[in-house]
């Protein structure tokens, strides 16, 4: 491996991800260059090319590069598209159930119950969304500290609870009622709002809000 690279990655493990220039970023995820392109300067290339790309383009223009083979492209590729979707839910506004399904529908298809905590805005913008429990097929057990950990760092004012059923339907069980309940209880204490606890399954949803079974909170 280039001397280069192994530097670059002693410098990031001592000062953090947020470090490195784009460039250098690139660098990480290429590992190597090659023999008549330096990882230096093919992730230099890289990154201009990624100012002048959209998603349809972005392969394509990385593959004009000399010396950037598919395997390369793909990865560098690969690694923006995670973080884009990652950060796409970051300031959306949910006014409804339906509003913030697109960002947790992925759990629908775990074979594991998720949970889920969104932390909001006052204005009801996404500030994060971090899944604080994972379970086996039929349940999760929730701790209140995890599920409001987040929303406490971001100062959110309300959070949106959701889970997964693996089973199929979306209808709440009585452990989750109580669970919700006991939430709302913590959420009061803590001064934040429990706008929701959203229940999905692969073709469903269950709303505690629409279906009037939500305690207010704060």
């Amino acid at each position: 491996m280039e001397k280069a690279k192994l530097d670059l990655r002693e410098r990031v493990f001592a000062r953090g991800l947020s470090y490195p220039s784009d460039s250098e970023l690139i660098m990480l995820i290429l590992g190597s260059g090659t023999k008549n392109l330096p990882v230096e300067e093919m992730a230099y290339k890289m990154a201009a090319a990624i100012d002048v790309s959209g998603r349809e383009n972005i392969v394509d223009n990385f593959l004009r590069i000399p010396g950037v083979g598919l395997g390369k492209a793909l990865a560098v590729a690969a690694a923006l598209e995670f973080g884009r979707r990652k950060a796409e839910h970051l300031n959306a506004v949910v006014q409804k159930p339906l509003d913030l399904l697109p960002f947790i529908q992925q759990y629908a298809y775990k074979s594991s119950e998720h949970f889920i905590a969104v932390s909001l805005s006052g204005a009801h913008e996404i500030l994060s969304q971090k899944v604080v429990a994972v379970g086996n097929s039929n349940s999760a057990i929730v701790n209140p500290r995890e599920v409001f950990f987040e929303a406490a760092q971001t100062r959110a004012s309300a959070v949106i609870l959701a889970h997964n059923h693996p089973s199929g339907s979306s209808a709440p069980s009585q452990a989750d009622i109580e669970t919700t309940n006991r939430l709302c209880a913590a959420a009061d204490i803590l001064g934040i709002t429990v706008l929701d606890h959203i229940i999905i399954s692969r073709n469903d949803y269950f709303s505690f809000k629409e279906r009037g079974l939500l305690k207010e909170s704060a």
